[in-house]
């Protein structure tokens, strides 16, 4: 598995970048994957037609458009490419916009990147190092915070300073897990007597049985390629699981929209964008709608909703 720093290297970073409309945005995140010999200039027109089609489902958290397309021959070898614009642009998303950070993905399967994906997941779901990494001024700077060079809690860092940490501290919360009875149990799941599930003894709050099948569980998240933005959501969800303690008892799996209506019945939920839920629709299981894919807090709040506690 390739780190985040391997995957998107210094040359692959640009800061101040000026764009014209999202499609100039995505363009610009694009050349760099090809300056880089991540892809070809196919690749690029991919990702803006997975717009186009799709909509702007790939905008996945406040000013963070995560840009991709599916694994194709355009994709030379696995990388990413980053790109700050220098004044935010509209993608058309209903909460999302507008945005300022681009982050674009070539993978060649979907395996190569899940170890990079969940770095960079953790990375934007911490308050303080999202802040340091919008405040970057230099493209060696901000990768040598991706590398973890830099200390996330240098006393005068960015991360403590400046307009980035006063756009952070409008949603403190975001990435903060409440404390309660789900946070600090159960230990496991069992069979319950009546077919659900239940928590193990001493746990806390009982998930309903009427929306927990027994045995371990499956939530899919969703998105037009399953490579993306459902590799995102699915490390968002998996940090939220391991401080609840469920990470045995829960499989989360990131998959496409095609994929996903043929797996729906095996699952618990499917998490998604709002984009794909309209896609989607009525697959006989609850489809949740996730605005922000870096929250813990957000996805936290879904995952209760999801079992009734």
């Amino acid at each position: 598995m390739v780190t985040l720093s391997e995957i998107l290297p210094v040359e692959a970073v640009r800061l101040g970048v000026s764009s014209r409309d999202w499609r100039d945005a995505v363009q610009s995140a694009g050349e760099l994957l090809t300056l880089t010999g991540t892809s070809t200039d196919e690749y690029t027109a991919e990702m803006i037609r997975n717009v186009e089609e799709n909509g702007p489902y790939i905008v996945i958290a406040p000013g963070f458009a995560f840009a991709h397309a599916r694994p194709s021959p355009a994709v030379l070898r696995t990388g990413m490419s980053w790109v700050r614009l220098d004044e935010p642009v509209e993608f058309g998303h209903e909460s999302n916009d507008p945005v300022e950070l681009v982050v674009a993905l070539a993978a060649r399967d979907a395996s190569e990147h899940t170890a990079a994906m969940g770095s960079l997941a953790r990375l934007l779901a911490d308050e303080g190092r999202a802040a340091q990494l919008r405040a970057a001024r230099t493209p060696r700077e901000l990768h040598a915070l991706l590398s973890g060079q830099e200390g996330a809690d240098r006393p005068g860092s960015a991360a403590h300073s400046g307009p980035a940490a006063d756009r952070t501290a409008s949603g403190a919360d975001r990435g903060a897990v409440p404390t309660g009875p789900v946070a600090e149990g159960p230990a496991g799941y069992g069979g319950s007597a009546d077919g659900g599930a239940r928590p193990a003894d001493g746990g806390g709050a009982r998930p309903s049985a009427q929306q927990a099948p027994a045995g371990v569980h499956k939530i899919l998240t969703v998105c037009g390629n399953g490579v993306g933005t459902s590799l995102f959501l699915k490390n968002t969800l998996e940090q939220v699981l391991d401080r609840w303690g469920w990470s045995p008892y829960v499989n989360v799996e990131a998959t496409d929209t095609i994929s996903a209506r043929g797996k729906a019945s095996e699952a618990v939920a499917l998490y998604t964008s709002g984009e794909i839920a309209r896609a989607l629709g009525d697959l006989g299981v609850p489809v949740k709608v996730v605005e922000d894919f870096t929250s813990t807090r957000e996805v936290d709040a879904v995952l209760r909703d999801t079992y009734d506690v």
